[in-house]
């Protein structure tokens, strides 16, 4: 099993940054992508940012330039640097990992963090 801690969640006004952590524990040989993932209410969960393995990333077209994704492999965290905040990135914010325990790949989902952006 893998653990999955978020932070860095809160209320920020428009133009403001966050940066949310998420730190995996547990049975872990290998990460092979860390990511993290959105849900606003009324709307289908969907990507924000991804890091695989060898550092290849993916960002929403509605982040790119004003999210930055990173990751500390010494310690299994990833990192989701928010600035620019706009009032649509309101949202709960989801960590996501998918793990090789050594015998097969497993994702994993954390418990989510909200992210308010307003005035």
């Amino acid at each position: 099993q893998v653990q999955l801690v978020e932070s860095g969640g809160g209320l920020v006004q428009p133009g403001g940054s966050l940066r949310l952590s998420c730190a995996a524990s547990g049975s872990i040989f290998s990460i092979a992508v860390m990511g993290w993932h959105r849900q606003a209410p009324g709307k289908q969960r969907g990507l924000v940012a991804n890091m695989t393995a060898g550092e290849s990333t993916n960002y929403a077209d509605s982040v790119k330039g004003r999210f930055t994704i990173s990751r500390d492999t010494t310690k299994n965290t990833v990192y989701l640097q928010m600035n620019s905040l706009k009032p649509e990135d309101t949202a709960v914010y989801y960590c996501y990992v998918k793990v090789y325990s050594g015998i097969r790949y497993s994702d994993y989902w954390g418990q989510g963090t909200q992210v308010t952006v307003s005035s």
